[in-house]
């Protein structure tokens, strides 16, 4: 199990209730120490999955959805190398760690870790998370994870899809204009 640890940029921009973006950005190590940290002060730890190429609307009302009450919202980040497996060699249009910086920048997300597998299955596994929250759209679907969440006594959460917002396209409108 391989995760990408280092993306800090040394910035201080971005400081958001006294935390700089780039603090958000973690490795799975310190990741596995803040959980328990929080979890010991009763808040419940949601987990969603992404390659968040272009960030838009959609994106961001999604994860302001998955933020909810009282929880702290982590988000897996896939690598480049893992967005390359799933979409293709043209992607990712944005790097990881310029995609890791503006979710970290939102208030909505308490964490940004970065994976580097086709899947989260490894990293859920690993953070345990109490929420594993997906778009509807995949309502009916294999979720990777969904089966160790359950086994813990944890449950899977769908947020409505909105279809008119997809990074594939965004891009796609971009390229028929130029």
């Amino acid at each position: 199990m391989r995760f990408v640890s280092s993306l800090r940029t040394g910035c201080k921009e971005g400081n958001f209730a006294g935390v700089t973006t780039d603090k958000k950005i973690i490795g799975l190590k310190a990741l596995q120490g803040e959980i328990a940290r929080v979890r010991h002060r009763g808040k419940t730890i949601a987990f969603t999955n992404g390659c968040f190429d272009i960030l838009h609307l959609g994106h961001v009302q999604y994860l302001e959805k998955a933020k909810g009450r009282d929880r702290v919202l982590i988000i897996g980040l896939n690598s480049d190398r893992s967005v390359r497996l799933i979409k293709g060699p043209r992607r990712p249009i944005v790097s990881q760690k310029a995609r890791a910086r503006v979710l970290a920048a939102l208030a909505c997300v308490d964490y940004v870790t970065v994976f580097n597998e086709d899947t989260p299955e490894k990293l859920i596994a690993a953070l345990k998370p109490d929420i594993l929250i997906k778009g509807a759209d995949w309502k009916g679907k294999k979720i990777a994870g969904s089966d160790t969440v359950r086994r813990i006594g944890g449950r899977v959460e769908y947020i409505r899809y909105i279809p008119q917002y997809s990074s594939t396209k965004i891009i796609a409108a971009v390229l028929r204009k130029s």
